[in-house]
């Protein structure tokens, strides 16, 4: 095993030749991209596949206490960044910097806040592992899991004897297995179930609703308590029954089979092919529109109707295609979203000019109305924070005056607002870590907010972000129009093609006076332009 020791200097100062150290990494990393494997035999490339494994493992060991070192040293702080985990993700780069973060505290050294002396990790069996290159990220994360279902009445040399049991055991197992290891050792632990009381039940309980994938479906995945378990058990009892709630059946009776006509269930049933996973589903949504319907989620929140709210393109509305976003964030694809407009409130966005809609309030007041808060929503990436680095959705922001700020004389109008969650809003201000924010005026980000994060005195200034969503339905448009233009040639100008006429298709032969007087003006309308070249005029001919 590899002990594990601090590689700081007495002085506390960086380890005497870490970047030439660093400098041979790389040039050792771009000789192994250089040289491939196509040259060495089966045995070699085998052994190359292992070695790399455990050097990334290594790798990743070594980088985590670089994140414990910057956190001592406060670096995320003088860099303008408000946490540990920002500094992860943005400088960092990190893909999974809450996960890493966990990973570290359970394996890295930390010193000792009296001492400055190195502690013992976490887990020290699983860190000397670690360090070693015999498991690597996946492995630690699934011995944590494990152990962090420990109940916490066990005795603590217990828990000792349990971490030495599973991190040994995960140098040979692969992260599934050591899950399943895991549960005999906690069978081991506990066989009677009598050490896991309540507050254990109530620490592990969570729903997780996972984002979106690319169809737009999305898992919901947690751990129930009890209560929780017996009530959800009931309702799918009566809800989710074969003929009840069927969207793909309009004779299918809604709600509690209790209340529903047994008759019309029974033929309901005879139609019903769905699975009782997709019967789950169907009673749960069934029941979220009831409670929508009968508005018991209350009037309002953050200013917004308690109402499923969706923005849509009309252009994608007409031809039904593309993808509706609701005020949630979520995604629904056009298909989907028609069926849901047949009892909806349309609301008319208009950016340019004032409306009969009051948007613009000056100093009377300071809190924005629901009428600026879905003009807010309705804007390009008005659904989430405006801040660069948020997906929060706009059911869960607040509105901040971005220009000139309340407090400071700022107006409580449409032009002044953006969308901001209330964590990215309290990080606001003139301080180092806090933002600065202003409206965008002129130009393609027009009404947008930039945002610019303070930094210490001195120190080189963060640049100005916004958070820009890119358009992905206009630029695959664009990139298929360049690829139909490659394969085809250039479409043929409109002026370049004979347009067909009106008095090709209508014929005013038999009509009245009052139908040619309609005709010609509505005609003439369509046709402002017919004195062009290639449109002659129009001819009505009776």
């Amino acid at each position: 095993m590899t002990a594990i020791a601090s590689t700081d200097t007495a002085d506390g100062s960086s380890p005497a030749g870490m970047p030439e150290l660093l400098d041979e990494l790389d040039t050792v990393v771009d000789r192994l991209q250089a040289t491939g494997f196509t040259r060495l035999t089966d045995t070699e490339v085998d052994d190359a596949g292992v070695r790399i494994e455990q050097a990334i493992a290594r790798l990743t060991y070594t980088g985590n206490q670089q994140i414990v070192e910057a956190d001592q040293r406060d670096l995320p702080r003088k860099a303008g960044y408000r946490s540990v985990i920002d500094y992860m993700k943005h400088r960092l780069r990190m893909a999974y910097p809450g996960k890493r973060l966990k990973q570290t505290r359970a394996t890295a050294t930390y010193p000792d806040a009296t001492t400055g002396q190195p502690l013992e990790p976490v887990h020290p069996t699983l860190a000397n592992a670690f360090a070693d290159g015999q498991v690597g990220s996946a492995h630690v994360h699934a011995v944590i899991d494990v152990l962090d279902q420990i109940p916490h009445a066990v005795d603590h040399d217990i828990k000792v004897a349990a971490e030495r049991t599973i991190a040994e055991q995960a140098v040979h197992l692969t992260p599934d297995q050591i899950t399943d290891a895991g549960f005999r050792l906690l069978g081991y632990l506990d066989p009677d179930g009598t050490l896991a009381d309540d507050t254990n039940r109530r620490r592990r309980r969570n729903v997780y609703l996972n984002r979106q994938r690319a169809d737009g479906t999305a898992k919901v995945s947690g751990t129930l308590t009890p209560e929780l378990l017996a009530r959800v058990s009931m309702f799918l009892a009566v809800w989710a029954k074969p003929g009840m709630n069927n969207p793909n059946d309009p004779e299918s009776p809604t709600g509690s089979i209790e209340d529903a006509d047994p008759d019309a269930v029974a033929a309901a049933a005879e139609r019903d092919d769905r699975s009782p996973a997709q019967l789950n589903h169907d009673a749960f949504n069934a029941l979220l529109r009831a409670v929508l319907e009968d508005g018991m989620l209350g009037k309002s929140h953050r200013g917004l109707p308690i109402q499923v709210i969706v923005k849509v393109d009309h252009s994608d509305l007409v031809r039904e295609a593309g993808y509706a976003v609701t005020a949630t964030g979520t995604q629904i694809p056009v298909t989907d979203l028609i069926p849901m407009l047949a009892d909806a409130q349309p609301w008319l966005a208009v950016f340019k000019d004032a409306t009969a809609v009051p948007l613009y309030f000056g100093r009377g007041r300071r809190l924005a109305t629901r009428e600026q808060r879905l003009v807010s929503f309705a804007r390009p990436d008005g659904h989430v924070c405006s801040n660069p680095d948020c997906c929060v959705p706009a059911t869960h922001v607040e509105m901040h005056h971005a220009h000139i700020d309340w407090v400071d004389g700022g107006l409580t109008d449409v032009t002044n607002l953006t969308p901001a969650c209330t964590r990215h809003h309290h990080m606001i201000g003139n301080q180092p870590g806090q933002f600065t924010t202003r409206m965008v005026r002129e130009g393609p980000d027009e009404g947008r907010a930039t945002w610019q994060l303070n930094t210490e005195p001195g120190a080189p200034p963060n640049p100005e972000r916004i958070n820009r969503r890119p358009d992905i339905p206009r630029r695959f448009a664009e990139h298929l129009q360049h690829v139909r233009t490659e394969i085809h040639g250039p479409e043929p100008e409109s002026g370049d093609e004979m347009r067909l006429q009106m008095r090709q298709i209508i014929d005013l032969r038999d009509a009245t006076p009052v139908e040619l007087v309609v005709a010609s003006a509505l005609l003439d309308h369509a046709y402002r332009d017919s004195g062009r070249e290639g449109h002659p005029p129009f001819e009505a001919r009776r």
